[in-house]
């Protein structure tokens, strides 16, 4: 594996379906928090789209009334004074800490949009259902996608992208999203949200060419020169060892508890990432993959992005490979063993994390899960 030299710097129903995709969708896999889809269901797949096709009335600037909220806009946001259009709340799942979440509809956006970038008022918002946990997303127009985050997980997404993949993207052997803009908290919503291109394709799907273009893209992405402290974490997996005991004590009637055990134990034992810290995309797995005919072509959602240890980035080989193209994408990587075994141990951790999360309410995130614990297993 390359490790870097030292980087510079209403609601609507719809029946009609359609494959869409979007820029910087993210994926359920429990890095952050859980973000968009799942691993094994590419948010790039074909879907039912709610076609708010809303363009802006004559009063769209007006606020609407105040929506009953529990924690008020001003007390997350103090700048913020506007009447309030979106409900707040705060929630508790197992494995995270507690988070603001906010819901949002395609009205909210619609003004947001209207109050910040007038020139695209005269668009038309089309809401892209289901969303996912992170980020309600709608396409705007023919070129453009807006992602308001749902939760105070997910806030320092818009800002992040738009600094670094502009940097980054020369670098890369594959498309990944283009930010357009950043929108400010406004109308009581209380964060940050991004405008990005929209970004054509469909699922990625198991293969060796694939396998071959994911190892290259690592690749490149280790070798872009960066400079000084930015974006370095030290995040280690010893600092998830309670919670990941406890989920593999919870699902213990679901998998084998010992064979889980034995993976995650040997990632801690496996020797630290002791050379200079590697950019990571930090959410690299099949959700966050668009295709063109099944051949990857992008990948999105890089609200994990940090340097480190190149572990970090292998969910990959667990949730899109199977065992053959997994040892062609490690082969070309050149992975040694120490990282391969922490990067099993990340897998594993956020796997369970989604799982033991949301596999009893979401189906397709319990099949997304299953297979990505299912694979760690494997090796």
């Amino acid at each position: 594996m390359t490790p870097s030299s030292p980087v510079r710097p209403p609601r609507f129903q719809s029946t009609s379906t359609r494959t869409v995709c979007w820029a910087g969708a993210s994926a359920i896999c429990g890095t952050r928090c859980c973000s968009d889809g799942g691993p094994n269901v590419s948010r790039a797949a074909t879907r039912t789209v709610a076609r708010a096709s809303i363009r802006s009335p004559p009063n769209a600037h007006q606020p609407a009334p105040a929506a009953n909220v529990t924690t008020t806009a001003a007390a997350i946001n103090p700048r913020l004074t506007a009447p309030l259009n979106a409900t707040i709340r705060s929630t508790h799942r197992p494995g995270r800490g507690y988070k603001r979440r906010v819901e949002i509809d395609t009205a909210l956006a619609r003004r947001l949009v209207d109050s910040q970038f007038p020139q695209w008022s005269g668009r038309a918002l089309e809401l892209v259902d289901p969303a996912g946990s992170d980020h309600v997303i709608h396409r705007l127009g023919d070129d453009l996608s807006v992602r308001l985050p749902r939760h105070s997980g997910a806030v320092n997404q818009a800002r992040l992208e738009s600094e670094w993949l502009p940097r980054l993207a020369p670098h890369l052997p594959l498309a990944i999203p283009a930010p357009v803009a950043v929108g400010e908290p406004g109308l009581g919503y209380p964060w940050h949200w991004a405008v990005t291109r929209w970004l054509p394709g469909g699922p990625a799907t198991d293969s060796v060419a694939n396998a071959v273009l994911l190892a290259d893209f690592l690749s490149a992405l280790q070798a872009v020169p960066a400079v000084g402290s930015a974006l370095v974490t030290d995040e280690r997996l010893a600092a998830r060892d309670d919670a990941t005991r406890a989920a593999i004590a919870q699902v213990a009637g679901v998998f084998d508890a010992g064979a889980l055990t034995a993976v995650w134990e040997a990632a801690l034992r496996a020797p630290l990432w002791d050379r200079a810290p590697v950019w990571f995309h930090g959410d690299f797995h099949q959700g966050n993959l668009l295709g063109d005919g099944g051949r990857v072509t992008a990948v999105i959602d890089f609200g994990g992005l940090g340097r480190g240890d190149p572990a970090r980035d292998m969910m990959m080989p667990f949730t899109l490979m199977s065992a053959g193209t997994r040892a062609v994408f490690r082969d070309r990587l050149g992975v040694d063993d120490a990282t391969w075994a922490r990067g099993r141990g990340w897998a594993l951790a956020t796997g369970l994390n989604a799982y033991c999360s949301y596999a009893a309410t979401v189906p397709r995130v319990a099949a997304a899960t299953t297979k990505q614990i299912t694979e760690v297993l494997a090796g």
